[in-house]
């Protein structure tokens, strides 16, 4: 299992907001485990935080917007980008000012500094989001969002419009490990036609040909072209000659669908946890990004605990050989068939529940439903073989229940079902005495858990 990252130390980047053209400084903090993206508007009296999370997000146009009260953070998704994809999970952003600076419009002035001053480990394990079954979004203008599972996080991107300049484009990113050389240098970019109204709304104060690609697509008379360069303080240029206006020449050829792959993964990472999906995105974009990030939050919820991933396929790291020297129970007490994962703080157990089980005899034998405290005494078992298997005589010790607490049953047991245990250590084992939880799956459903004490006793 792979443990939580934060920073090493802090960093500072300075810069012009893109949309007020106000002078920031943000400053990136190492943050406790488990803390999340958090900003603070130092600017602000209270200093209020502002949790990076798909539901404070208040406004969508033109970047992504934190709201909380009448306080707003713009432009966060190249930053949340960087954090997300050098797997950073915890971290303190302060800013001065109302949004994030926009540098040179990419994520990579981000990356650099995590790069340089390095990421921690720390003792907690990554809360991953499992993708188990699929999720999608759409929109009204053909924009649509799917994510399937995968072993790993990855991003499919298809952009498309209506351009003579740019029509559409295909990005992706099969590795997030690669986001430092193959997407985080891909720069924001901008219609001409866009720029009259972005004004208008008082937007892109701070736009310009160093952290922009602007797209010159439909000819417009010289006088009005060159106005509008006055406008964004660029230079003149033939008003004959379309194409792409930018100081610095387009990285690849797909510049532009590179960067709203960035985008999907800054505002992905409002979902609050690592993702392991493939996410295959047509025509995204920060709304219908934001209502995406949004569902997968909902699911998040709906399966507040997921289900462990069990592939019967995988050898077992535990028999019920290896289960047998270790626990004294027989049948037909002996309740766990294998162990699939193991590490010092948690365990996942496997029962196949029969129809020959001898308890169904007795237990509603016209409707046979597993007893409750046998669920209980399965958990416990697996929580068991978790503690032995830390002892250097492990055949020599047993273990017993001393207090059970906050027992739950959500739904029966039947014969047919497999169930998958997770026992997890509420606090490390002092005195042989261990406190842990104990969770119950069938299928993707949460259907028993506990809190429980044992007790390990050297009696042979």
């Amino acid at each position: 299992m792979k443990k939580q990252l934060t920073l090493k130390e802090s960093f500072t980047l300075k810069g012009k907001g893109l949309h007020t053209g106000q002078f920031i400084t943000a400053t990136f903090n190492p943050a406790p485990e488990n803390h999340g993206y958090k900003i603070q508007r130092t600017d602000v009296e209270g200093q209020p935080i502002i949790e990076c999370l798909a539901e404070n997000v208040g406004n969508t146009q033109r970047g992504t917007v934190l709201v909380k009260d009448d306080i707003k953070i713009s432009t966060i998704e190249h930053a949340m980008a960087a954090l997300y994809a050098l797997r950073v999970d915890n971290c303190l952003i302060q800013l001065d000012g109302p949004e994030m600076p926009i540098l040179d419009g990419s994520a990579l002035p981000f990356v650099e500094e995590i790069q340089r001053v390095g990421t921690v480990e720390q003792n907690a394990n990554k809360d991953y989001y499992i993708v188990k079954h699929k999720i999608e979004v759409k929109g009204e203008n053909g924009e649509h969002l799917l994510i399937v599972p995968d072993n790993e996080f990855c991003v499919n991107v298809m952009i498309a419009f209506n351009s003579r300049v740019l029509a559409s484009q295909f990005a992706t990113l099969d590795h997030v490990e690669d986001f430092p050389t193959e997407v985080a240098s891909a720069r924001t970019f901008v219609f001409v036609r866009e720029i009259e109204p972005l004004m208008q709304m008082g937007l892109i104060k701070g736009g310009d040909l160093d952290n922009a690609v602007v797209i010159y697509e439909n000819e417009l008379p010289q006088e009005r072209y060159d106005a509008l360069a006055d406008q964004i303080g660029i230079p003149h240029k033939d008003a004959h000659h379309l194409g792409y206006i930018q100081n610095k020449p387009l990285t690849w050829p797909n510049e532009t669908a590179r960067h709203k792959l960035l985008d999907i993964i800054g505002d992905l990472a409002l979902v609050g946890k690592p993702i392991k999906g493939r996410i295959i995105a047509t025509k995204p974009g920060h709304s219908i990004n934001n209502k995406f990030a949004r569902e997968i939050r909902r699911d998040i919820r709906k399966h507040e605990v997921q289900c462990p991933i069990y592939d019967p396929n995988q050898q077992p790291v535990m028999d019920v050989n290896r289960i047998r020297e270790l626990l004294p129970h027989r049948y037909p007490m002996q309740l766990v068939d294998k162990i699939i994962d193991i590490d010092e703080n948690y365990i996942v157990g496997v029962k196949n529940v029969t129809t020959n089980e001898p308890f169904f005899m007795g237990h509603f034998p016209e409707e046979p439903v597993m007893p409750g405290v046998l669920l209980v005494e399965a958990m416990a078992q697996a929580g068991g073989l978790l503690v032995l298997n830390t002892l250097d005589e492990p055949e020599r010790w047993s273990s017993y229940f001393m207090k059970i607490d906050n027992v739950k049953f959500r739904r029966k047991v039947v014969p047919g079902d497999t169930l998958i245990f997770k026992v997890k250590l509420l606090a490390p084992v002092r005195r042989g005495i261990s406190s842990m939880r104990g969770l119950i799956f069938v299928g993707e459903n949460l259907v028993a858990e506990a809190e429980f004490t044992a007790q390990i006793i050297k009696n042979k």
